[in-house]
């Protein structure tokens, strides 16, 4: 999925994880009017679960969040966090593999936040979450500015449209890049 070199290493997830980002970057907000309760949801380099633990409790008990990481450190961040909670039954944790993110079952909805400019294979990631996004899923990808230019993002949109995936929104996020994919309809 991504080089190890490249993504955030486990020693700074409380960086990922506090009140400062979440007054700036307020989980709920960002992802509630995509998530609905009866969803399989994935959050793709989910890091400590700073939107895994918020997808959970939208989906209020019904449905799923598949929280896909490289590291297994930021997986056990989780896993300590939603011992013996409700939680623990609506999360599941899976680690990726380095190449491939490796999850089989359909989602609804991928979020993909601060992680594809730490994929160096972009084509290979979009076309693996391409075969596990169910009929009118969508993913929801967020890139910081300060990481990634413009014209960075503007190609990796390029080369999902080859893919077959059309922009349905482009959401304003502070100091971010946003987009919200969904496969085109036949």
């Amino acid at each position: 999925m991504a080089d190890n070199t490249r993504v955030c290493p486990v020693e700074i997830a409380g960086g990922l994880d506090n009140w400062i980002r979440r007054f700036i970057q307020n989980p709920e907000k960002i992802v509630k009017q995509y998530i609905k309760p009866g969803m399989v949801v994935l959050d793709l380099g989910c890091g400590p679960g700073f939107f895994t633990i918020e997808i959970a409790k939208i989906l209020n008990g019904q449905g799923k969040v598949i929280a896909a990481d490289l590291q297994e450190g930021m997986l056990e961040i989780i896993r300590q966090k939603i011992r013996k909670t409700e939680l623990e039954q609506r999360i599941e944790l899976h680690k990726c593999q380095d190449q491939s993110v490796g999850v089989t079952e359909k989602v609804d909805f991928i979020l993909a936040f601060y992680m594809v400019h730490e994929v160096q294979n972009q084509d290979k990631l979009f076309q693996e979450l391409k075969s596990i996004l169910k009929p009118k899923g969508k993913i929801f990808i967020v890139e910081p500015k300060f990481h990634v230019p413009r014209k960075s993002f503007n190609n990796m949109l390029e080369r999902v449209k080859n893919l077959d995936f059309e922009i349905t929104e482009r959401p304003k996020s502070f100091l971010n890049r946003a987009v919200v994919l969904m496969q085109k309809t036949i």
